[in-house]
């Protein structure tokens, strides 16, 4: 897995709890946390498939060439 989507998946864990301490401690500020979640998560899937499809590209290019 990238490092770039690990980071993003970190950063997605954390928003998550911060979300369920603010929701807790009565905070609407929670929901700030809640869409930096949805965002965090969407880079993270983002990053995998970019991986995913450079590493599919560079074996076919390594099989048209070899």
């Amino acid at each position: 897995m990238p490092r770039l989507a690990l980071y993003a998946l970190a950063v997605c864990a954390l928003a998550v709890a911060a979300a369920v301490i603010s929701f807790v401690n009565g905070s609407f500020i929670g929901i700030v946390w809640v869409l930096l979640a949805g965002l965090s998560s969407n880079m993270a899937w983002y990053y995998v498939r970019r991986a995913k499809a450079e590493k599919a590209a560079s074996a076919e290019a390594a099989a048209v060439t070899g």
